[in-house]
């Protein structure tokens, strides 16, 4: 599909898989937001071989944006794999991926937004930071795993200052997505911190805001399995591998 002849200035990038059901309300919200602000954006959606109708869903809404892309990957990846993908293929000046399910709201553009005017190139949602807010809550059990992954995340990759490296909103401009997502190779759910220890090695100025969250039933995260809290922490040593052997080509 040819690309877009008008450059955005920002990219939103949506991850989805299984998400049939609730893609059209996020993008409900989406068009609503945009319909006031004076900016030009695109809508990239990336399908990761999902068995359901998402693809169908996203393509439905073509003739409501200027402009919306569907990627439709047949082979599921992984969502790590897609979010590279969808930063790569993205055409605008700062490019945001966030949830399909909508856990954290297109509004916090707000506060992001003015962040790359002070000179930020990577600035990430964190719900374990001063001013965010978790309003609705995972059950007890996923809490517990995630604190306890996110300081082991802390520990192997030196990321001492980001309590929460795991939220699913994140915005790049275009020069750190193409560096970063191009040296990026985990394809599940260790990616966040992969693109983050990689931000900050290729030394991008990192800046991490507030999210207010809210839990959403339906995730695929699992404790065993390709998305599960294992394959998550045996990324978490590859990458830290990577790392020490110079796999990652960075100078």
């Amino acid at each position: 599909m040819p690309k877009n002849k008008n450059k955005p200035y920002l990219s939103v990038i949506i991850p989805a898989y299984k998400e049939g059901k609730r893609l059209g309300q996020n993008l409900k919200e989406i068009k609503s937001y945009f319909k006031d602000k004076n900016l030009t954006y695109e809508v990239l959606i990336v399908v990761d071989g999902s068995p359901d109708n998402t693809a169908g869903v996203a393509r439905s809404w073509k003739d409501k944006f200027e402009s919306l892309r569907v990627i439709d990957n047949k082979k599921n990846h992984g969502k790590g794999y897609v979010v590279r993908q969808g930063l790569l293929e993205a055409e605008g000046d700062i490019r945001l991926f966030f949830d399909a399910d909508g856990s954290t709201s297109i509004t916090h553009l707000n506060t992001f937004l003015p962040q790359f005017r002070k000179g930020y190139d990577v600035v990430i949602g964190s719900r374990d930071i001063k001013g965010a807010y978790v309003q609705i809550h995972q059950a007890k059990y996923k809490e517990i795993m995630g604190d306890m992954g996110n300081w082991l995340i802390r520990i192997v990759l030196g990321l001492w200052s980001y309590p929460d490296t795991q939220c699913g909103f994140k915005m790049l401009t275009a020069e750190a997505a193409k560096a970063v997502a191009s040296r990026m190779v985990v394809d599940r759910f260790g990616f966040d911190f992969e693109l983050i220890i990689l931000a900050k090695k290729l030394g991008f100025n990192i800046k991490q805001m507030p999210v207010r969250w809210l839990n959403e039933e339906g995730s695929t995260v699992t404790l065993t399995g390709p998305n599960g809290y294992f394959q998550v922490i045996i990324d978490l040593f590859k990458t830290k591998w990577r790392i020490m052997t110079g796999q990652y080509k960075i100078k």
